[in-house]
């Protein structure tokens, strides 16, 4: 495989390697690949932990457990302008 580099990536790889933690072009770019590869099954967790809250969340308003999304702004609000009110 042929890969062509933005001059911006190829002086990132020279830095790297001057700086003396890589001895060569591969080592920089399977170390992005392998901190590629962990960033992608992060974001692949993170989705499911997000998916599986939004599912207890819908169950939890299905039982009536939710809260009115405008009560609760207003008492967000209300809190914000006490702060600047204390603040001044």
């Amino acid at each position: 495989m042929t890969i062509n580099l933005k001059p911006e990536h190829e002086q990132l790889i020279k830095a790297q390697i001057a700086s003396g933690r890589f001895t060569n072009a591969d080592e920089v770019i399977g170390t992005a690949l392998k901190l590629l590869e962990k960033l992608n099954a992060e974001y692949s967790q993170w989705v499911e932990e997000t998916r599986q809250k939004v599912e207890v969340a819908i169950a939890e308003m299905d039982r009536g457990e939710g809260l009115d999304g405008e009560i609760v702004t207003m008492q967000i609000l209300e809190r914000f302008q006490k702060a600047r009110e204390a603040a001044e």
